[in-house]
């Protein structure tokens, strides 16, 4: 017989006041109730209960042995309460890679609230601009920017999306003058990323006329933060995301030019192994990720400058909405 359940017994016996009682409130038979403690006496070699027809003793032992058995019943239920806490609650730690720019301008920002949120869960952020192998590099989820291949054994969220945005330093400015239109762009030096150096830049009119200019600079740089640098000490006219030349627009560091052009902006997704969403620490980041930015990741303030001076409205993104910065928590997409 299961030690445990006998001992069950036995407690229950000796706090009801006799085997029926225990077997009641145990849902099991009186002959049963009298195996379960015929088993422990037999294993202990020892008397518990002197029974007779009406009434039941405990012996000295058996009184001793019930509060160890009933201190052993507790530890047990705590233990396991506690297991199944560790199920249901996010614990342990978390390997999460993202892209470099919005590692440090969305999601460091926002790791305060889940750290404070999920208190045993430690995060391991891995900041890179390559696409990492989940499975191989060992990485529970990762922040994709950009276009998702259609075949995938991968399950991707989606956030909000990517806005761009065109900035020059105003000395720059002042040195090679302010482009009024898109074509202007091919005249100035533009500073390129890398990886897409030789994509021309595509923009949509407020007339709804599309634009697609080839740009060129002596300058490319495979980062978006050294970009942003270059772009500062007035080294050209930069295409980065919003999230990364905000601030920089709002001090005044950094101008905003063609301000009514709506830029094509990039799907951002957090992707997963199926199998793994079962975790708890997965499944809270993910959900927090898709909560906090449903619908905007971090756009510029509209206190910005335009380079024709005029204050500089919302980034837009191809559908013509704008973004603004949430306040509190947004709404929950479904992946």
């Amino acid at each position: 017989m299961d030690l445990l359940d006998s001992m069950k017994v036995y407690v229950l016996a000796v706090e009801k006041g006799s085997l029926s009682a225990a077997a009641t409130a145990c849902d099991i038979s009186s002959t049963m109730a009298g195996n379960h403690l015929r088993a422990l006496e037999q294993r202990l070699r020892m008397k518990l209960l002197n029974r007779t027809t009406r009434r039941q003793h405990l012996t000295a032992f058996g009184q001793d042995y019930y509060l160890r058995c009933k201190e052993i019943l507790r530890l047990v239920a705590e233990t396991d309460a506690q297991a199944q806490h560790l199920q249901l609650a996010p614990a342990g730690r978390l390997r999460v890679s993202a892209p470099v720019s919005f590692g440090s301008e969305v999601l460091m920002p926002a790791l305060p609230d889940y750290l404070a949120r999920y208190p045993e869960v430690e995060v391991d952020l891995v900041l890179s601009d390559r696409v990492v192998d989940l499975v191989e590099e060992g990485f529970e989820a990762a922040v994709r920017v950009g276009p998702l291949p259609e075949a995938s054994d991968l399950v991707a969220r989606p956030l909000a999306p990517y806005c761009l945005m065109i900035c020059a330093a105003p000395d720059y400015l002042a040195r090679r003058g302010t482009p009024k239109q898109p074509e202007d762009l091919a005249a100035h030096e533009c500073l390129a990323f890398s990886a897409t150096a030789l994509a021309p830049w595509r923009m949509v009119g407020p007339d709804g006329s599309e634009h697609r200019v080839p740009v060129g600079g002596r300058l490319q740089v495979n980062q978006g933060q050294a970009l942003r640098a270059a772009a500062l000490h007035g080294l050209g006219i930069i295409l980065q995301p919003a999230i990364l030349l905000e601030a920089d627009v709002r001090a005044g560091r950094l101008v905003r030019l063609l301000p009514d052009f709506v830029l094509p902006s990039r799907p951002t997704h957090v992707v997963y192994l199926p199998d793994r969403y079962r975790a708890p620490k997965l499944r809270s980041f993910v959900d927090f990720l898709a909560e906090r930015f449903a619908d905007t990741l971090s756009p510029p303030a509209p206190a910005g400058r335009n380079g024709d001076g005029s204050s500089a409205p919302d980034a837009a993104c191809p559908d013509g909405s704008t973004l603004r910065r949430s306040a509190g928590k947004t709404r929950p997409r479904r992946a």
